[in-house]
């Protein structure tokens, strides 16, 4: 069995230019485990995932994110995601020309990763979450409906079995039965079994809806770039009840206007714009 894994973000500050949007930012995420980063608009929640990441156009003013020990900051994104990081995007790229089936062979590939067995696979995990098979060969990402895509992001996650996956807003743009289908696979993914300890998570959201399949062990709230509290399920409870403002006011952060995350500009054609949300 493989080794447990952690990813470790120490004090981080990042943001767009000289506009800092998150600030000392301390959570860490081991195999198996769920947590939940939970936060308003333009509470930084993308910030966060994109700077872990190495999305182009976002600028790390201080602290550390390491994975096993390994420094993360020090590597391009798909470095980042051979070593064993994932993002699930809020907004799926469209890769015009380009299957999903091959993204995936290339993709394991590139991890030495075996790929006996791949067409068998991705017809497995399409059935699991309700993809049509015919999309695993169709241009990635194109003409798909929200729901689709989000599917799409679910199996590529289930295929490339990475260890440790950031769902930024995974729950955007699904409908319920779409979402309980994607966070059932990603749940079952954290289970551990004789290949591995499971999947660590580092889900981003806005509402509690997700936690109803997607059972988290700590949730994070974040807000204006702070994280503000942690506790268990139940403080995403809470915050249903009492909003966003009510943990603000107790972590005297809630003064002045809430800092906006800004999306960086990208030229047409960039690796940026393959990264950049539409």
């Amino acid at each position: 069995m493989k080794a447990t894994s952690t990813l470790a973000i120490a004090g981080l500050s990042a943001g767009v230019g000289s506009t800092r949007i998150v600030h000392d930012i301390d959570l860490t995420v081991s195999s198996g485990e769920v947590h939940v980063v939970m936060g308003p608009n333009g509470a930084g929640k993308s910030t966060l995932s994109a700077a872990v990441m190495g999305k182009p156009g976002y600028t790390v003013t201080a602290g550390s994110v390491t994975l096993d020990g390994e420094d993360m900051l020090a590597l391009p994104a798909w470095r980042r995601a051979v070593a064993g990081l994932h993002l699930v995007m809020q907004y799926p790229t469209e890769v015009p020309g380009v299957a999903l089936d091959a993204v995936l062979l290339e993709a394991l590939t590139a991890r030495g990763a075996a790929t006996d067995g791949l067409d068998e696979l991705l017809r497995t995990e399409a059935t699991a979450i309700g993809l049509d098979e015919r999309l695993l060969h169709r241009a990635l990402n194109v003409d798909l409906s929200g729901g689709e895509k989000k599917r799409n992001e679910t199996l590529q996650l289930a295929v490339l079995r990475p260890r440790i996956a950031i769902l930024d807003e995974i729950d955007s743009g699904l409908d319920l039965d779409a979402l309980r289908a994607c966070s059932r696979r990603i749940e079952a993914a954290t289970q551990p079994s004789v290949d591995g300890p499971g999947l660590g998570v580092l889900a981003i959201t806005h509402y509690n809806r997700l936690l109803t399949e997607l059972r988290p062990d700590t949730v994070h709230i974040l807000v204006r770039g702070r994280l503000v509290a942690e506790g268990g399920p139940e403080l995403a409870d809470q915050l249903e009840i009492e909003g966003y403002q009510a943990f603000a006011v107790a972590a005297g952060v809630a003064d002045g206007e809430a800092d906006v995350e800004t999306k960086p500009v990208v030229r047409p054609g960039s690796l940026g714009e393959l990264f950049a949300n539409p």
